[in-house]
C-alpha cells in the first residue's frame, strides 16, 4: 500500500527523500568554525611563541575536538578548558593529524606533554597531576620549538 501511495504522489516521495537526506547530513559531524578563538604564547628559557588557538568549553566541543581535521597551521592550535582542575584524559580518535598534547596547570606551567600521538588512537593519554588546560598543536613542534615541561603559558586573564 505504502509503495502505491509513493508511486501516485511523486511530489510526497521526493520530499521524503529530501527529508532523508537533510537527516542523514545533520548526523556528520563537521568541524567546529565558529569557536571562540584567541591568541596565546609559550615562553622558553630564550623564546616566546604565538600561537592562535581555538578554545573548547564544553564537553560536546572538547569530545569533537580537532576530529576530522586535515591540517593545522603550525602556529596554530586547539585549547580545552576544562574549567577546573582535572586529571585530563585524551585520545586521538577520528583525528588525522599527529599531535603534541601540552597538559597545562592552572597557573600556565606545563605539566607534562604527550609527544607525536598516534592518529586514531584510541590510546589514552593523560596528564601527570591535575591541570585546567590541553593545548594541542602539531605534533613534532614541541620538540621544534624547544617546549617543554615547566614552561609557561600566558593566558588571557592569566
Amino acid at each position: 500500500m505504502a509503495s502505491r501511495f509513493l508511486t501516485f504522489y511523486p511530489r510526497i516521495r521526493g520530499f521524503l527523500g529530501l527529508l532523508v537526506l537533510l537527516l542523514a547530513l545533520s548526523t556528520v559531524a563537521v568541524p567546529a568554525t565558529h569557536a571562540e578563538s584567541f591568541d596565546l604564547t609559550i615562553k622558553t628559557d630564550s623564546v616566546k611563541h604565538d600561537f592562535s588557538v581555538e578554545v573548547m568549553r564544553t564537553a560536546e566541543a572538547r569530545a569533537r575536538g580537532l576530529m576530522y581535521r586535515k591540517h593545522m597551521k603550525n602556529d596554530h592550535g586547539m585549547l580545552f578548558d576544562f574549567g577546573r582542575n582535572t586529571t585530563a584524559r585524551m585520545w586521538m580518535k577520528n583525528t588525522y593529524i599527529s599531535l603534541d598534547m601540552l597538559f597545562i596547570r592552572a597557573d600556565g606551567t606545563i605539566s607534562n606533554i604527550a609527544e607525536n600521538t598516534v592518529p586514531h588512537s584510541t590510546d589514552v593519554l593523560s596528564s601527570r597531576g591535575e591541570v585546567r588546560y590541553v593545548l594541542e598543536i602539531n605534533g613534532g613542534l614541541s620538540e621544534k620549538l624547544g617546549i617543554g615541561a615547566g614552561d609557561q603559558v600566558t593566558l588571557p586573564g592569566n
